[in-house]
């Protein structure tokens, strides 16, 4: 790589706000969803479309933000990141203005394609910026930032908006308004960051034998452990955020008092976890064994949530949280590993995979409206052991 490994605090700091600024704009879908289901009369399964426009940018513009990435930097690709997210919530101005549900989809794909740039850069370049090894470590301090910011972002609605309990579509003007001023803001900052740009071992076509793994190799599908990576990955966004985004749902479906305030639960457990890969990766435990680990935490959460009283299961979402927790930091470096030239299209498709995030939610509301809030809950499990495998088993599958 080309910056000095020992000297990223200043980028970390750079890189963290941005991944803030990621769990932001994808926690504002834990307040619309209840809200414009309230408001609009939507069925809970066409509510959760909302976040299927969110996350499906994802799997149509990995590669693409891989190309541009490729063609004018790790920087500029989040600057302009940051410009297509102001137009996002321009579009959401005018979504309630008309209090159009199609318009809301549409200006939630927008943010989507800017969330799928944004997280294209930052993942691969917090990953590769220092060694490998501790990649889990740097990564764990971003999401810190990022999970943190999911409960942020239906908090700072429920400050701006005149009535928190009964808030109507046209209170959404003035926060739609504050989001595109910082986001503009963040664009500006992004372009002035002392961000170095980094490349992988071997990223360079005269670099091939830093990673003889990849030497010879066409194709980033002749790396098996990278395309189980992606499938991984599908899987545990879409789980992921269903421990972040349901919660102030569930709450309001059980009748609970005050139920935006459930929206900490799983950023606390994240947090947790996040703390714990801080400070036993790599020196206590390496970056698959965090990962087998939080897989089987996912397995007893999932089992908590359906089968405890279901005035008390809400709380097992904490446990399903820190499950996800060390998840996302160990998947980019076990996925990544060995790709040498391949490093940018890798990064695009594990990007692509974030598209998960649009499958399983949407299939938790159809479930919802069907079974139950607390039944459709049983999706989660079988997600969690897809997981296990790939932290065991998957992310060793090479080819010769």
């Amino acid at each position: 790589m080309t910056a000095n490994k020992t000297n990223y605090v200043l980028p970390l700091a750079f890189v963290g706000m941005m991944f803030f600024s990621l769990g932001f704009a994808l926690g504002i879908n834990s307040f619309l969803i209840p809200v414009l289901k309230e408001n609009l009369a939507l069925p809970a399964g066409v509510a959760y479309l909302l976040l299927a426009a969110t996350f499906v940018p994802f799997l149509l513009f990995g590669y693409p933000a891989a190309k541009t990435i490729a063609a004018i930097g790790y920087k500029r690709t989040m600057a302009l990141s940051f410009l297509i997210f102001a137009a996002a919530f321009v579009l959401f101005v005018f979504s309630a203005q008309t209090e159009n549900f199609w318009l809301f989809l549409l200006a939630s794909f927008v943010s989507g394609t800017a969330n799928a740039y944004l997280q294209a850069s930052v993942n691969p370049y917090i990953t590769i910026l220092g060694p490998l090894e501790s990649a889990a470590k740097r990564i764990s301090i971003m999401g810190i930032c990022n999970k943190l910011a999911w409960p942020v972002a239906p908090l700072f609605f429920a400050l701006v908006v005149a009535n928190p309990e009964q808030v109507q579509i046209a209170d959404l003007y003035l926060p739609f308004y504050i989001i595109i001023a910082v986001f503009l803001l963040l664009g500006v900052v992004s372009l002035l960051a002392p961000l170095p740009e980094v490349k992988a071992a071997g990223e360079d076509e005269a670099g091939e034998t830093e990673c003889p793994y990849a030497a010879g190799k066409r194709s980033i599908w002749q790396f098996p452990h990278l395309v189980l990576g992606a499938l991984t990955l599908f899987i545990y966004v879409g789980v992921e955020t269903l421990s972040l985004s349901t919660a102030v749902d569930y709450a309001k479906a059980l009748g609970l008092s005050n139920p935006d305030l459930y929206a900490w639960i799983p950023s606390i457990g994240m947090v947790v976890g996040y703390l714990c890969g801080i400070a036993l990766i790599p020196k206590v435990m390496s970056q698959d064994m965090a990962m087998r680990i939080c897989a089987w935490l996912g397995v007893a959460g999932s089992l908590a949530i359906v089968l405890l009283p279901a005035e008390i299961s809400i709380w097992a979402i904490f446990l399903m949280a820190l499950g996800c927790s060390l998840m996302w930091p160990a998947l980019w470096p076990l996925a990544m590993a060995d790709l040498g030239k391949f490093t940018k299209a890798g990064s695009g498709l594990l990007t692509m995979a974030i598209a998960g995030g649009a499958v399983i939610p949407t299939v938790f509301g159809f479930l919802q409206e069907a079974t139950g809030a607390q039944t459709a809950y049983w999706l989660a499990l079988p997600c969690f052991v897809f997981i296990l495998y790939y932290g065991m088993v998957g992310y060793k599958i090479r080819t010769k």
